[in-house]
Formats: structure tokens, C-alpha cells, sequence
């Protein structure tokens, strides 16, 4: 398995992140996550966007972190909010996600970030269980979605 940096836009990051789209979709019942993500959130040093590659090739999984900083949504100084995390079904149990996350956060807290935050829902179980065993404790709602019953809210100091 590689994990390689790639941009936000790059065709492998968009293929997979159709398919997160289409699995919020299916948990969710609405268009999939509407944050407003821009591919220049994610480049470097104020972001990366990371995918991981199989032996073919084939993208196989995601994460990306963006800066944020204290702001009308809930964010503080310092924030690194993670994105898109998503590993494709047939990859799952394997470890990809906890491999992205501690990459994402070693690249964050390298950038100067202070904290990690992330946005997940109620139905995402897995989601839940990988951030908690890794650290991550609830904390206030932020971003798009802190208005929402479903919306979750975890961070993690860096």
C-alpha cells in the first residue's frame, strides 16, 4: 500500500470522493456532504489531501486536512479540520484509515496546527469508533453541519 499526496481535484481524489458522496447519500437520504470545499483548501502548508494506492494502482482510500481558524462557524485558532476520509468497502479492517488519519496528523501539527477537529454523523458508526480509539474526544459543534441533530463533533489536541 502507498499513500501519496495528490491534489483535491486530481481524477483519483474526485473518483473517491463520488463514492463517499454516494455513501452519505445512502446513510443520510440527502445529496451527500455539502461543506463547500475548495481543491486549494488542501495545498500545502495549509492543508494536504492524501490518497493510498493498492498494488494496482487503484485508489483505495482518502483523507485530507484543511486550516481553519477562529471563525463565525465554530472554528478556533489553530484548527486543522479533517476531510473526506473514506475507504472503499472491499478495503475496509485493514488499517488504511488509522494510516491516513496519523499522516494527516503528523502533517498537520508539522504545519503549525494546534488541533485536530472533524464533523462526523450518527450514522456512521465506524467513523465514530476509529476517532475515538484514536484519541479524539467530543467536543462543540463547528462547520456546516453543527446546527444538525445527526452532526457529531470530535478534536483532538495535536
Amino acid at each position: 500500500m502507498i499513500i501519496r499526496p495528490v491534489a483535491f481535484d486530481h481524477p483519483d481524489a474526485v473518483k473517491l470522493n463520488d463514492q463517499v458522496q454516494a455513501e452519505y447519500h445512502v446513510r443520510y437520504g440527502d445529496g451527500g456532504d455539502a461543506t463547500p470545499l475548495d481543491p486549494s483548501d488542501f495545498e500545502p502548508p495549509n492543508g494536504l489531501y492524501l490518497l493510498a494506492y493498492d498494488e494496482d494502482d487503484t485508489p483505495v482510500a482518502s483523507g485530507g486536512w484543511r486550516a481553519q481558524d477562529a471563525n463565525g462557524e465554530g472554528n478556533a485558532d489553530g484548527d486543522a479540520e479533517l476531510k473526506r476520509m473514506y475507504v472503499v468497502e472491499e478495503m475496509r479492517g485493514r488499517g488504511l484509515a488509522r494510516r491516513i488519519l496519523a499522516a494527516l496528523e503528523e502533517d498537520a501539527r508539522a504545519a503549525g496546527r494546534l488541533r485536530m477537529v472533524l464533523e462526523t454523523g450518527t450514522k456512521q458508526p465506524e467513523a465514530v469508533a476509529l476517532y475515538t480509539s484514536s484519541g479524539y474526544e467530543p467536543c462543540e459543534k463547528f462547520g456546516y453541519y453543527r446546527f444538525h441533530e445527526e452532526s457529531l463533533c470530535y478534536a483532538k489536541a495535536l
